[in-house]
């Protein structure tokens, strides 16, 4: 059965437009990418004394079930060369489950959806460019309209400077 998942891409270590693209060039065969947001540039969150980030939001199908696909991004991540680091730390990529069809899980290590992206501008903002009108289960908003709560004034499309 194929399901519909939103991602979060994250970079904010060494080359992040080409982090970005070696993740998304590397779900495959698992995944089957069918819409890309532009790629932004957007200030440390959490953690303030680090880099600036790339975002990135993904809709793709997959065949995985939401555990297996979480283990594929870690996989991923981890096959890229992000190495462990303190929570809202710098980190060469970042892959989170957004949403997963709209299914609602609440056990770690997954929660779904992602319990903060109502809080995150750098995920609301390229979220907001592929898909405004989809449905937050719990917070019974669309992203559209999770946006405006958000403060989106140092988050700019990504000109490659």
């Amino acid at each position: 059965m194929e399901h519909i998942v939103y991602l979060a891409l994250g970079s904010n270590i060494g080359n992040r437009l080409a982090n970005l693209k070696n993740a998304v060039g590397n779900l495959t065969p698992q995944m089957n990418v069918k819409k890309k947001s532009p790629v932004y540039e957007t200030p440390p969150w959490g953690f303030k004394e680090q880099d600036a980030f790339l975002n990135q939001a993904l809709m793709a199908e997959t065949y995985l079930e939401p555990e297996e696909l979480l283990g594929h991004l870690k996989r991923l991540e981890k096959a890229l060369g992000r190495e462990e680091s303190f929570q809202n730390g710098p980190r060469l990529i970042d892959l989170d489950i957004l949403f997963f069809d709209d299914i609602i899980i609440d056990s770690p290590p997954l929660m779904i959806p992602h319990p903060r992206l109502h809080q995150r501008a750098f995920v609301l903002v390229p979220l907001n460019d592929i898909a405004p009108n989809l449905f937050h289960p719990l917070l019974g908003r669309q992203v559209q309209d999770l946006l405006l709560d958000v403060d989106r004034v140092n988050v700019n499309v990504y000109e490659g400077k």
